[in-house]
């Protein structure tokens, strides 16, 4: 992930399994601080999917950690 500054602003999202290939749930459009807190808050499982997009990257979270 190239944007690193806290206050960038991100995009967290669940990519969660499904019927027709999965669906990506937003969780939250905000500073990048935000988004980890919110994803730490998560439960495991739902970490395992979740992501970071910014202008110019996607990461997985727990690839962040």
């Amino acid at each position: 992930m190239r944007t690193t500054h806290e206050d960038s602003s991100v995009r967290l999202y669940y990519l969660g399994d499904g019927p027709d290939g999965g669906s990506a749930e937003t969780l939250c459009y905000g500073p990048l601080w935000q988004a980890l807190q919110m994803a730490a808050a998560q439960p495991e499982e739902v970490q395992a999917g979740l992501f970071i997009a910014t202008d110019n990257d996607v990461v997985a979270y727990l690839d962040l950690l």
